[in-house]
């Protein structure tokens, strides 16, 4: 008997861990794991060490405590690719707690509210252990498996430090508003410790989308607040004021060390720059990309040949592309190509936009999956009223006594709740699209995070309504009223089993179009990936030499997760990006005597440059030529040799 109840323990976990196992090892048979954008392989090789020869946490995009640790990964030992292995472990490891939670949800009615200490019976999550069969559970955890196949699957494949951050959030908030109830403080701040400890991962990780998705986080505290008997009582300040202010804290001590970590003054000026540039080529990209601002920008400072340098991301060949030069441009476009805009346009634009993708399935089938959710949340809430109603009536009947406010709140905290989710996603959306800022990464984590917090408000919501039946049942004697329950507790049935066909549909169609679309794009991905593999063995295999890559000739290249790695510093780096103009960029730099780009590729002998002959047939090399023109020097853009199909490399001579 002993070991049966250890077996119970444990059992969720292992279910859990085998399905989620299952999963993986299948995905890593069918598909390869990618980093899916060049700013993941650009954090690796800073963190690697590839990019400047020593492993380091300064990347810029994680905080650096985060990026830190990992770097002391890849110092410890390099040839283990830790970066990919994080974020498998975060997102795998998000579903893993999801569906322990899954199979927690049977061994305890999370609606029946709170037992009273000293009543002499166990916590209802023990007291109810024994009527979970593993059916149960496994149908729990097929339903997790057809959301990761039917849904994710394209981000657990190809992997993104944005949507990882989202899948950190998401859970949660899942495992906030789904964690039984209880009368101990200590025990509800000890059950919710998963979710702060997620929380501040994901700060640290991509702040920018956690701050995105902090109000989906508010939301959950807020809902699960207003189920607390006494929302202002000292216990429930003490409860809830515990999880938000050890979150707030995780936060700002993570902030404070990332801002003296970047305290130095290059590391200061290098911010200056980088939030400049992000300005510029994120919010205001009309500013260098369109003719009718050529005039404003030879006024500022950037005549023809830098022009057609911002407009290439070759700024890199450009020493007069400085901190102060992009922090003008940032100026100049808030204050003026912000006010040029036709926000009247705009907003009608984007309203339409955000009407389409929400209701007429143009993200489907993360929309679909969303209208599903809220549809079966409005049902629910609907219900709601008339269960708990009977409920109170069943509980009254016996000689107990529902305070009004607590039952009115359990009546309609649905309907309210889901309306003012869809208020703060519509906020939040609007916010996304008028700023122009609206990747697959960004809307799909959105997404991600608004079924969480959706999902565990049904999952309260069902168990509160079959609560409330099951209590008609068993209490009430009259022969009407128990007919009633029934009829309730039917119509709820029907409910949850029109939700989970309309699921299975839903993600079954994932599937079948997601899965054919993802091995075509992973095979186009290869094809593309057979240049940068080239690349990279020819200038590895010329180590005497240091070669900058045209941006636009390298931007679609991604890399295997589980690709071989640690092979050391990389002879090789392009002419632009978020690290260029950094202290690492120039301590890479400086490992072969350049000081100057302009110079080095005239100057030395062993410094040439990359470019995808598509792009030299699209845009030719005068742009190169013109730079130096600029300064009085012609040269010539000399062919001396080929790099795999489609890349050649060029010597820039000067002209005497």
């Amino acid at each position: 008997m002993r070991q049966k109840k250890e077996w119970w323990k444990w059992e969720n976990c292992i279910l859990t861990l085998l399905v989620v196992s299952v999963n993986m090892i299948v995905m890593g048979v069918c598909f390869d794991f990618y980093y899916d954008l060049n700013d993941d392989t650009m954090m690796l090789d800073i963190m690697s060490g590839a990019y400047s020869g020593t492993p380091d946490g300064h990347n810029m995009q994680t905080l650096y405590p985060l990026g830190a640790l990992i770097a002391l990964c890849y110092k410890v030992c390099g040839t283990v690719p830790w970066y990919g292995l994080f974020l498998c472990l975060c997102q795998f490891g998000c579903f893993y707690l999801i569906g322990v939670r899954l199979c927690s949800l049977g061994l305890c009615n999370l609606g029946e509210g709170r037992r009273k200490a000293g009543d002499g019976q166990r916590p209802a999550a023990l007291y109810t252990a024994s009527r979970v069969g593993v059916g149960r559970k496994i149908l729990w955890l097929g339903a997790l498996s057809l959301l990761v196949w039917g849904v994710c699957l394209s981000h657990l494949v190809n992997l993104q430090y944005t949507v990882t951050c989202a899948m950190l959030s998401a859970a949660a908030i899942f495992l906030f508003l789904t964690t039984p109830d209880t009368e101990s403080s200590k025990r509800f701040i000890r059950s919710n410790i998963p979710s702060m400890v997620l929380v501040i991962v994901a700060y640290q990780l991509r702040s920018e989308m956690l701050l995105l998705t902090f109000p989906f986080i508010c939301l959950a505290g807020l809902y699960r607040l207003t189920e607390e008997k006494k929302l202002f009582g000292k216990d429930t300040l003490i409860r809830y004021g515990s999880v938000l202010g050890i979150m707030l804290a995780g936060m700002l001590i993570s902030r404070g060390i990332d801002y003296a970590a970047y305290g130095s003054g290059q590391w200061k000026d290098f911010l200056r720059f980088f939030e400049a540039r992000t300005t510029v080529y994120d919010f205001y990209q009309e500013l260098i990309m369109e003719d009718a601002w050529q005039e404003a920008l030879e006024e500022l400072g950037a005549p023809p040949c830098r022009q057609t340098l911002l407009r290439n991301y070759n700024y890199g060949l450009d020493d007069g592309v400085d901190s102060q030069f992009l922090m003008t441009l940032a100026d100049y476009a808030t204050d003026t190509v912000r006010k040029a805009r036709d926000w009247e346009a705009i907003v009608k634009k984007q309203v339409y936009r955000y009407y389409y993708r929400t209701l007429r399935g143009g993200d489907s089938p993360y929309s679909t999956l969303l209208l599903w959710m809220y549809a079966g949340v409005f049902a629910a809430g609907i219900c709601a009223p008339v269960l708990f109603g009977k409920a109170a009536s069943g509980e009254e009947k016996n000689g107990g006594k529902v305070e009004k406010k607590r039952e009115s709140m359990q009546r309609f905290d649905l309907l309210w709740q889901a309306v003012l989710v869809t208020g703060v996603r519509s906020a939040v959306w609007m916010f996304i699209l008028l700023r122009g800022r609206d990747p697959e990464r960004i809307t799909h984590s959105l997404y991600l995070v608004e079924f969480a917090l959706l999902a565990a408000m049904l999952i309260r919501a069902c168990h509160r309504s079959t609560g409330g039946a099951e209590i008609v049942r068993s209490t009430d004697t009259d022969t009407g009223r128990h007919c009633a329950g029934s009829v309730l507790h039917g119509v709820a049935c029907g409910i949850v089993l029109i939700m989970a066909v309309s699921f299975c549909l839903i993600t079954g169609k994932g599937m079948i179009k997601g899965i054919p679309a993802l091995r075509a794009q992973q095979e186009l991905r290869e094809q593309v990936n057979e240049n940068w593999y080239a690349i990279d063995e020819y200038c590895r295999e010329r180590d005497e030499n240091f070669y900058f890559e045209d941006v636009y000739s390298t931007v679609s290249f991604s890399r295997r997760i589980f690709d071989s790695t640690g092979r050391g510093y990389a002879n090789y780096d392009i002419l632009g990006g978020w690290m260029c103009g950094s202290p690492l960029y120039y301590d890479k730099l400086r490992r072969y005597g350049i000081t100057s780009v302009q110079e080095a590729l005239i100057e030395r002998g062993n410094v040439y440059l990359i470019l995808a002959d598509q792009e030299v047939k699209e845009r030719g090399l005068a742009w190169i030529e013109d730079c130096y023109a600029a300064r009085g020097i012609e040269t010539v853009a000399e062919q001396t040799d080929r790099i795999g199909e489609g890349y050649a490399v060029y010597r820039i001579m000067r002209i005497q």
